[in-house]
């Protein structure tokens, strides 16, 4: 996270809740906007972030195995 990222997240955190939530809206609708191609370039910078994350050992892993057992015996 970049230190003016880190900067504006501790400004909003002061936010009373309403205003928080305003805001997440605005930025949540703001992304809508992007292209096709900028989506998929974030997304691609956001996996190699957690692949690299996971590399270094920063990331714990499960198997799909696992995970879908999970997720099966959360909705029954």
């Amino acid at each position: 996270m970049s230190p003016q990222l880190m900067d504006c997240e501790v400004q909003a955190m002061k936010l009373e809740p309403t205003d928080r939530a305003s805001l997440a809206k605005h930025l949540i609708a703001s992304l809508d906007e992007l292209t096709e191609g900028q989506n998929e370039q974030l997304w691609l910078s956001e996996a190699d972030r957690r692949y690299q994350e996971y590399r270094s050992g920063n990331l714990s892993a499960r198997s799909a195995e696992d995970v879908l057992r999970d997720a099966r015996a959360a909705i029954q």
